[in-house]
């Protein structure tokens, strides 16, 4: 038989090939490790165009191996050298399972066929063979070829420094980056983007191609985009029809000031991303009453998947879209047209989507104060012509509540602490998309070992965008009722309480149920109402607080019969009766005219705020005369309702004289009750509320603390505490401490009223105790008592608090006093030891002002501080910023007087104690004549 060789001239050529492919992967490879092991900031470009190579070579790869591996065992079958037969099926094992772990991770998706292994623990194990698996197959060909024929070291040699050779290239070819070619900056450098905070990483534009690509997103997370394409973010910018009628309102106001629209730059970082970063913001088309704003990409964009992915710092926590945002390095073909390429496009993705995940989520996305870069605001000098003013602010408010776990000086701790504000807002839903995880770390969870992903709804409150837009919604009804279903159960209402002869210091029926007294005919009552916010992380409601409509709607009725009303509906345009109770913000210009249009560049102070902090309660009076007359049982409906918007200001923004206010109205919370008539015929049945005794007590006792004003509503706060410390709650004689305090009486009352908080079965927390003991001591001039139970504070370790997520160093309302209290140590102290104090007190400002860049305390604290070290400069650079944001305490006067006179409804909701008539202006049910805009 005629001697066969193992490898004859032809396969030999096709050998030489195998050996070409495989250095020039092997240096590719290289190159993929160390940049892969160098961290996701040094993938570019070029690394996604190296790595679409290594996929493309490894696909051509796979042939020349396979036919070279099958014919040379075929060849070699006979072949006496056992060792390297051995040594070569080894060696082409290992070769196909490189390959074949290369197509497991590709998640091969081609003529409709797909071949995906997602499960996380197979993709690990593939990888690491697909890493490893190279460097075995190098030794195994070693040994393969020290078995037989001698290794020709000279080629390999060559082989190394091609490969080498390269490897150099790519290094060159990878500081290019494309993303800088031909992109314009602005002209005017980094003013362009003030007085937004915004940046871009380079100072240039960001194309709008790259900030509005949503298409692409969608294509492989159709889930998310979904949520998204119903959300409020989407519809952020000039297709908002009431944030479009405001910043219009606002450009034409500055244009005619200034000669320029530059200043409401101050609104495009958070609602006009695409259009301001690509420079086209300031383009008049946009203020043109004419023009198409629905035929305009830009001004449909809102705020893109892309623009939220790709903000890549948060500069600081002042909010007002403080942040810098990166043009993403996209994977190759993200934006050609050919279906091939977008088909390569997301190969590349599902191949790799480590890159795609690093690139587009980062940790900061799940922090509250990545949302806090556009969910605070203030406005600033540049916009209102006048000075610094705080606007909005869902950040602080959160983080100062017991809901965060941060806040010190709260009502009601949860048992455990929200981190962020994700969990509420984007709750996780069902989902089959790329992106979606099995939840698995919660068994307790709804989702538990379910795929699901983030819902990129949002939903809050706003069904007014929805309901305005519904032609652009496939699901307009849908979105709408997520709003509604996120809402609902948020804040809860009690009929708590009924004083006698309509006073506020009457004699008080409380609580409400069981026990139900009886109304006498020609009597008149006080009804003691209370809101509480039970599920909110930051202020009931904030946002757009002016023009948020809540209220609370009362009907009083004995049987067919309307006897008492606040807060009905005009037939004629479903405005508020304006003489209801609004839980809003009432903000007046300079000329104490309501700013009702959110015309925000006529900022100037608020008449009335009647907002409730989370885990708080506010405690509104209703006057209620019964008539004569009434023999059958009296029945009181309480509702809180929610719009948003309210009348007056839709009405501007559709431009017609004959508005009829049709958005939505939510329910969000009720009760009711129904009191017999002394000497009625009519008995009635038992009635219960569903909120412990105590805790009625404690949220009335709370309301009426808020209040601030009016010594008799002090007065009732200590007795309802009173109540609560009778029920066996610490609460009780906790809050009786925070009323003294408020009382002034700070030397017996308030010290005994913590004692008997810590001495409680079960006691107070103890970082309550702790807070208040130390405000007893400061008032009390014990600054050494103050400053220990601060440390304390500081310092946590709380057996309570284990588990918790609880940290009060991030109230900077403990470091701010706990550096005035050291502060007032070091000024008695030597000069040693003075110095040393100062320099602790000024540390302590300085990391208040991490968390509060505003903060008035740590400014003035700084001020002194520094002065008394003597650093003028400094100091007079803190004394200057206290300036800056510190509110101008005359501008009450004339403003508010005019408003008070222009708005009566408006007025008496301002007085210090209010009472609202169930028989007043209103009483018709229709709403009350509008009083030239009225409350609402």
């Amino acid at each position: 038989m005629r001697h066969q060789p193992v490898i004859g001239p032809r396969l030999n050529r096709l050998l030489g090939l195998v050996f070409a492919l495989f250095a020039v992967l092997a240096a590719n490879a290289a190159y993929l490790v160390v940049i892969t092991l160098a961290g996701t900031r040094y993938q570019d470009w070029f690394y996604l165009m190296m790595f679409l190579a290594h996929l493309v070579l490894g696909l051509v790869f796979i042939i020349p191996v396979v036919v070279f591996g099958v014919i040379h065992l075929m060849n070699a079958r006979h072949n006496p050298n056992r060792r390297a037969k051995r040594a070569g099926f080894a060696l082409f094992t290992s070769a196909c399972l490189v390959l074949l772990t290369g197509l497991i991770l590709t998640r091969v998706d081609i003529f409709g066929l797909r071949f995906e292994v997602n499960d996380p623990v197979a993709r690990s194990g593939a990888y690491w063979i697909h890493v490893l698996g190279p460097l075995v197959a190098a030794w195994l060909f070693v040994l393969h070829r020290l078995a037989g024929k001698p290794i020709r070291w000279r080629a390999a040699r060559i082989w190394v420094v091609m490969a080498a050779v390269f490897a150099g290239l790519m290094l060159v070819f990878h500081a290019q980056d494309p993303r800088a070619w031909n992109v314009e900056g602005p002209a005017s450098g980094e003013e362009y983007f003030s007085p937004s905070p915004a940046r871009t990483s380079t100072g240039l534009f960001i194309p709008a191609r790259v900030l509005n690509n949503v298409e692409y997103c969608a294509e492989c997370h159709g889930d998310l985009h979904d949520g998204w394409s119903h959300s409020v973010h989407r519809f952020s910018s000039f297709n908002n029809p009431p944030y479009a009628f405001s910043v219009r309102d606002t450009r034409r106001a500055l244009m005619a000031r200034e000669g320029s629209v530059q200043a409401s730059r101050f609104c495009a970082g958070c609602h006009d991303p695409v259009p301001f970063f690509s420079g086209a913001f300031d383009d008049p088309r946009f203020d043109d009453p004419d023009y198409d704003l629905a035929s305009d990409s830009m001004a449909q964009a809102g705020i893109t998947c892309t623009v939220c992915h790709s903000i890549s710092h948060v500069n600081s926590v002042r909010g007002n879209a403080d942040y810098t945002i990166t043009e993403p390095v996209h994977y190759p073909f993200a934006f050609a047209d050919h279906r091939f390429l977008r088909w390569l496009n997301r190969q590349l993705i599902k191949a790799k989507p480590e890159f795609h995940k690093a690139t587009f989520l980062k940790p900061l996305h799940q922090t509250p104060e990545f949302c806090s870069t556009c969910h605070k605001v203030h406005l600033p000098p540049e916009l209102n012509g006048y000075k610094w003013l705080r606007g909005q602010n869902h950040y602080d408010s959160f983080r100062l509540s017991g809901v965060s776990g941060h806040g010190v000086a709260s009502f009601y701790y949860p048992a455990r602490a929200e981190s962020g504000c994700n969990r509420c807002h984007m709750p996780l839903r069902e989902s089959k998309d790329f992106a979606a995880r099995v939840l698995e770390h919660d068994p307790e969870a709804e989702l538990f070992g379910k795929r699901s992903v983030h819902d990129h709804q949002f939903p809050s409150a706003n069904t007014a965008i929805p309901h305005l837009v519904r032609d652009q919604l496939q699901r307009a009804d849908e979105a709408v009722a997520a709003h509604e279903d996120f809402s609902r159960g948020v804040v809860r209402l009690d009929l708590f309480g009924l004083r006698a002869d309509g006073r506020v210091d009457g004699e008080l029926s409380a609580p409400l149920r069981p026990e139900v007294p009886a109304l006498e005919a020609g009597r008149t009552y006080l009804l003691e109402t209370v809101i509480r916010t039970v599920n909110m992380g930051h202020l009931f409601t904030e946002g757009t607080a002016d023009s948020n409509e809540v209220w609370l709607d009362i009907t009083v009725t004995s049987g067919d019969r309307l006897i008492g009303r606040s807060g009905g509906l005009d037939p004629k345009d479903r405005s508020v009766d304006p003489w209801a109770h609004f839980v809003n913000a009432f903000v007046l210009d300079r000329e104490g005219r309501r700013v009702d249009r959110r015309n925000v560049q006529d900022t100037f102070v608020a008449l009335y705020d009647h907002q409730v902090p989370p885990g708080a309660a506010d405690t509104v009076h209703f006057l209620l005369a019964i008539p004569a007359d009434v023999t059958e049982p009296i029945r009181v409906d309480a509702a809180l309702r929610y719009r948003k918007f309210d009348t007056r200001y839709m009405g501007l923004v559709s431009d017609d004289e004959a508005y009829v206010n049709d958005l939505p109205i939510m329910t969000l919370a009720e009760d009711a009750l129904t009191f017999p008539v002394a000497g009625g015929p009519h008995r009635i049945s038992a009635q219960v509320s569903s909120i412990a005794e105590w805790e009625r007590w404690n949220d009335y006792g709370i309301g009426l603390l808020r209040k601030g004003e009016g010594r008799a509503q002090l007065r009732q706060a200590i007795e309802a505490f009173a109540e609560v410390e009778r029920l066996g709650r610490p609460d009780g004689a906790l809050n009786l401490a925070r009323a003294y305090l408020n009382e002034g009486l700070i030397q017996s009352h308030a010290p005994a009223a913590l004692a008997r908080a810590a001495a409680n079965d079960p006691p107070a927390p103890p970082w309550s105790l702790l807070w208040f003991g130390a405000q007893v001591s400061l008032r009390n001039g014990d600054y050494e008592g103050a400053v220990e139970n601060l440390r304390d504070l500081l310092r946590g370790g709380f057996v309570e608090a284990v588990g918790r997520g609880f940290d009060f160093s991030r109230d900077e309302r403990v470091l701010d006093t706990l550096a005035d209290a050291i502060y007032q140590l070091a000024l008695i102290e030597p000069d040693g030891e003075r110095n040393r104090l100062l320099e602790e007190a000024r540390d302590l400002s300085l990391r208040s002002l991490e968390l509060d860049p505003e903060g008035l305390a740590a400014h003035y604290g700084l001020a002194r501080v520094y002065r008394a070290l003597d650093e003028p400069e400094k100091a007079r650079l803190h004394a200057d910023l206290y300036g800056y944001y510190k509110p101008d305490d005359n501008a009450r006067d004339r403003a508010v007087a005019a408003a008070r006179r222009r708005y009566p409804a408006a007025n008496h909701a301002a007085e210090n104690v209010v009472i609202y008539d169930l028989l007043g202006p209103g009483f018709s049910g229709l709403g009350g004549a509008s009083d030239e805009g009225g409350t609402r």
